[in-house]
């Protein structure tokens, strides 16, 4: 029975992926950011009751991908897509191309499952990370009060697109970038970790929605400062 655990966990974060797409397309994205927040969450624990189970499998490696496509790939690309699409661009096209994001993400996994160097830090942005920085800023720039009428000046709309094409190579770069896994829970050989979550204490509590985007983009930042003090 317990075998079937970590697959159920996975599962879940499936679930969450496929309900955050629907509520992207209709446009709720803080409802969809929150979805994409649990998907995290369970793709979090199906990993670690795996390990603690010792029930990992081949299937269960593969099941993991195709649940992270959906909520860390498609998700946030009909988040973006659907946010394109209400700013009445001349160009009918523009807002497909979110969906190349999705793509890339799915490359970003493939490579993950065959890289062995992975193991301890990550080779390019993991698509969690890239997920979650688009869920806070489409969410934030939805929510915000700034822009009245609706429709954003046109710098914006160019803004969003670099930040696609920003992303898309991210995911799928050589950046070494790290992750938050400890084998001491000592200050030393850990202090990027833990200047980190520090300082995304204070970005969070001060931003609110958009502070999971400032933490994304300063794991992004602190992880390039990182490796050049290498």
């Amino acid at each position: 029975m317990k075998k079937h655990i970590p697959n159920t966990i996975t599962c879940c974060n499936l679930i969450c992926g496929c309900i955050a797409t629907w509520l992207a397309f209709d446009g709720l994205f803080h409802e969809a950011l929150l979805f994409v927040i649990g998907g995290a969450v369970f793709d979090f624990f199906d990993g670690m009751s795996a390990r603690l189970l010792h029930v990992s499998s081949p299937i269960g490696k593969e099941l993991d991908s195709l649940a992270d496509v959906i909520t860390f790939g498609f998700a946030p690309s009909a988040m973006a897509f659907s946010f394109l699409g209400s700013q009445h661009i001349h160009l009918p096209a523009v807002p497909f191309l979110a969906f190349v994001m999705a793509a890339f993400s799915a490359l970003r996994l493939a490579k993950f499952n065959l890289d062995e160097r992975q193991t301890l830090g990550f080779i390019g942005l993991p698509t969690p990370a890239n997920a979650l920085f688009w869920g806070s800023l489409l969410s934030w720039m939805d929510l915000s009060l700034w822009f009245e009428p609706y429709q954003l000046p046109t710098y914006y709309i160019y803004i969003v697109l670099a930040l696609l094409a920003l992303s898309c190579w991210l995911l799928v770069s050589e950046v070494p970038m790290f992750a938050l896994k400890f084998k001491t829970w000592g200050w030393r050989g850990n202090e990027v970790k833990y200047v980190f979550i520090l300082t995304c204490i204070p970005l969070l509590l001060l931003l609110g929605t958009l502070g999971l985007a400032a933490c994304i983009a300063w794991y992004v930042a602190l992880s390039l400062l990182h490796r050049e003090n290498k």
